[in-house]
């Protein structure tokens, strides 16, 4: 029978010892950015607290109070947002009384979606709301512009990179 010269695999010893994360929590961006975000969610709340809207409502209807009278693919698509999850978030604001849905006459296929007075009155209620973000960040607006910009193009070449051409 022949001989077998290789040696027997060995496990490394065990040990109490935990094995060291690559990278610590702390200092992983991905977090520093979760975390941020986490930090804004708990500023923003009483904001909107005070107007009856939650975080996402807030972000249509500030994508409303720039362009009224979108499709709901325009605002998903300014937002990130698919329809099944904008869809909703439109049917509340709709209650609320301060948006209004209707097909689009050219199109039925294509629901467009309206500031009612009623919201529009609401951006009076709201136009303090990013004054008071800034002054939360400790930022001036000129550094806040220049992180905003820098954040975009990380979030840009993310996307890049996720659709596999980066």
């Amino acid at each position: 029978m022949p001989q077998d010269n290789a040696k027997p695999i060995s496990s490394p010893p065990l040990t109490d010892a935990p094995t060291p994360a690559l990278i610590p929590v702390d200092h992983l961006l991905c977090f520093s950015f979760y975390a941020a975000s986490h930090a804004f969610t708990r500023v923003y709340k009483p904001l909107l607290d005070a107007i009856g809207l939650t975080y996402p409502q807030y972000l249509v209807m500030v994508a409303l109070w720039e362009k009224d009278d979108q499709t709901v693919g325009s605002i998903g698509e300014k937002l990130g947002l698919e329809s099944s999850t904008l869809t909703p978030l439109l049917k509340r604001l709709e209650a609320l009384g301060f948006v209004t849905r209707s097909r689009d006459p050219a199109d039925e296929r294509v629901v467009r979606v309206r500031l009612s007075a009623q919201g529009e009155a609401l951006r009076e209620q709201a136009r303090t709301i990013p004054e008071c973000i800034l002054k939360a960040t400790g930022l001036d607006l000129a550094d806040a512009e220049r992180l905003q910009k820098d954040v975009t193009a990380l979030r840009d070449a993310l996307e890049k990179a996720a659709a596999g051409k980066g």
